[in-house]
């Protein structure tokens, strides 16, 4: 990498039919000519019938959806950018009825939803096995198509994180239990993936203590029960985890100043990705409300970046408005830091 500084993630739904255009390539080459070290793709589902809950979500399989990623893929590199694909199920996230596969409900650990609701039955052990092998052909043809490594989506309540929670995972089979067992699923999607893509290919996990639905969840309440969890994890084989938190310089836990990537960092000695409003002044409800982005948080970063609590830092929102914010910041130009605004979420710019 160029630098330690990532594209996080972001749900844009600019592929119509699932397929990504010569705008999607655009707009992520436009992220790596302003400076980004690595580029994260929005979540590109999986193939399995109750993956999306739109149409205008990009797929990650299948000819043209494929083709139209080499497309994106060969536009980064021209700009000497680094990208991974972020892979994804959206579980019983997922609306009832809703496009692409109307026929299709949500699915999940236990068919039941963040707030509690049974919306299907519970995946069988063949549905599973069906999964774990759409997310290895995913991976295989990420590599196949030029990919520098992938990004599984193991956060915010979404199919692998309903596994990991113990609200929404309550079997009682091999994928359910302690907080062991339910990393099951994701251990077997990582190693599915890994055994696909051999020992070079970089797997980077995407990790949440909060969810969509309550920002105070937290599946690990203290150092010990988080190392629990992330041991499978790392033996399954991730490389990286992208640890996701609503503001970066929060502790993750009491007594100790470490965020979650700090924690995870120091427990695993796996390189970390931190995120969580990095470059906005408020965490990222506020921004909604037309509070502009700022430099604020930078010093704070710097400070955490120059200890080694974690490796590097994914940004959102900030480059979401501002291709060039990463050569800005870098170049000290502040003042020409474009502010954020909602009406972003509203085209590819």
């Amino acid at each position: 990498m160029s630098n330690r500084i990532v594209m996080a993630p972001m749900t844009r739904g600019f592929s119509p039919d699932g397929v990504p255009g010569q705008n999607v390539a655009d707009y992520y080459r436009r992220r790596a000519e302003g400076g980004v070290g690595l580029i994260i793709t929005e979540g590109t589902l999986v193939n399995h019938p109750a993956s999306a809950s739109s149409p205008n979500y990009p797929s990650f399989y299948g000819e043209a959806a494929l083709n139209g990623w080499a497309e994106v893929v060969a536009s980064v590199h021209l700009a000497g950018g680094l990208i991974f694909p972020q892979l994804w199920h959206e579980g019983t996230a997922r609306k009832v009825g809703a496009l692409p596969n109307l026929e299709a409900l949500p699915v999940g650990p236990s068919g039941l939803t963040s707030s509690g609701v049974q919306v299907n039955e519970p995946l069988t052990e063949a549905e599973i096995a069906s999964i774990v092998q759409a997310f290895a052909q995913a991976a295989l043809d990420a590599k196949r198509i030029g990919f520098d490594g992938i990004e599984i989506h193991g956060a915010h309540g979404y199919l692998i994180d309903a596994f990991f929670w113990d609200k929404t995972n309550q079997r009682t089979d091999r994928y359910g239990g302690d907080i062991v067992a339910r990393t099951t699923f994701a251990s077997e999607i990582i190693a599915a993936c890994r055994l696909a893509v051999g020992p070079d290919f970089p797997i980077c996990l995407r990790i949440s203590q909060w969810k969509e639905s309550t920002y105070t969840t937290q599946l690990a309440k203290n150092p010990d029960e988080l190392l629990q969890f992330l041991t499978p994890l790392v033996e399954a084989g991730v490389d990286i985890f992208h640890c996701s938190t609503r503001r970066f310089w929060e502790p993750e836990f009491e007594g100790s100043e470490l965020n979650f990537a700090g924690w995870v960092k120091k427990l695993t000695g796996k390189p970390t990705i931190t995120v969580g409003s990095v470059g906005l002044d408020s965490e990222f409800l506020g921004s909604f409300a037309g509070k502009s982005s700022g430099t604020e948080s930078i010093d704070k970063l710097l400070v955490r970046l120059e200890q080694a609590e974690f490796d590097l830092v994914a940004v959102g929102r900030a480059l979401l408005v501002d291709p060039n914010w990463a050569n800005k910041i870098r170049e000290g130009k502040y003042d020409e830091l474009m502010p954020f605004s909602a009406d972003a979420f509203g085209n590819l710019s």
